[in-house]
């Protein structure tokens, strides 16, 4: 099948009321934000982008946003949020831009000694230290870095890497762990990376907002995203079309339900978060 399609541009700008929403710039959250961005709900929100969930999160903690889709970690660390149902960037198995670098000379995690951890994530470094700690039975030394894979394995024994850059990198001489992966393999169940909140003072305004419908239309459109993504992240449509359809979870079933919930658990556990605050669910 050819992988000609028309490419939309925004034709209008946001109502003057729209609420404003922040979202990673990731491929991964491309079928959430299309139609705010290109489809029918071009006019319903101001849609700020920026390429790390951390810095999303960070929005939505100053309140620069009304909603950002965030890294599901920040639930437990930002006061007086709200969770949008339904609606995830998750995976139930392979994730494949969530992935855990080592030079082929180390052939175990088990011998791992310093990992460096991508800046750009949060709920992501959560789960690679649970990964150590809870299932492998021992800790690393942790160091912060650019998501730069040459540059971080001179460094560090591993490299966690996540979103567009750990899909596009070298796979010479290089040993790839995908955390959704390990998580599955350990725990039976799927992983969530991140989900749509907002403040509780601003659930009225955001509670409008369709983020179901706006994930349905954005993946009745994945030829078109596949086409307008292809020369951006280097990977071709096909591949695109796939990790999208296949790798990606985008709805909140009880499985993977059963997964946040046990992350949290368990980053309470080895002491990543404070406490366990339940899900306050944004009312439809």
């Amino acid at each position: 099948m050819a992988d000609k399609v028309e490419k939309r541009v925004p034709v209008e700008g946001p109502r003057p009321d729209a609420p404003r929403i922040a979202a990673s710039s990731y491929l991964n959250t491309a079928p959430l934000i299309w139609s705010f961005m290109y489809g029918s709900r071009q006019r319903e929100v101001e849609l700020v982008t920026d390429a790390a969930p951390a810095r999303c999160a960070d929005m939505l903690a100053r309140e620069a946003v009304e909603a950002a889709l965030v890294p599901i970690i920040e639930y437990q660390r930002i006061a007086d949020l709200g969770i949008v149902p339904g609606v995830c960037v998750g995976s139930r198995s392979l994730v494949r831009s969530v992935v855990l670098l080592m030079n082929d000379e180390l052939d175990d995690l088990r011998k791992v000694r310093t990992v460096a951890l991508d800046v750009s994530s949060r709920t992501s470094a959560a789960l690679v230290q649970i990964i150590f700690r809870e299932f492998l039975g021992f800790e690393p030394e942790w160091t912060t870095a650019a998501p730069d894979v040459a540059s971080m394995l001179k460094r560090a024994d591993a490299a966690l890497i996540i979103g567009d850059p750990g899909m596009t990198f070298s796979r010479e001489r290089i040993v790839v762990y995908d955390l959704a992966e390990l998580w599955r393999k350990h725990t039976g169940l799927g992983f969530v990376f991140a989900m749509w909140m907002a403040r509780e003072r601003d659930l009225e305004r955001v509670r409008q907002l369709d983020f179901a419908g706006a994930r349905d239309e954005g993946l009745e459109h994945v030829e078109e995203i596949a086409s307008l993504y292809s020369p951006m992240v280097g990977l071709p449509p096909s591949e695109i079309r796939s990790y999208l359809l296949e790798n990606i979870s985008f709805e909140l079933d009880e499985e993977m339900s059963a997964g946040l919930e046990l992350f949290y658990r368990l980053a309470h556990k080895q002491g990543i978060i404070r406490e366990v605050r339940p899900l306050k669910i944004i009312g439809v």
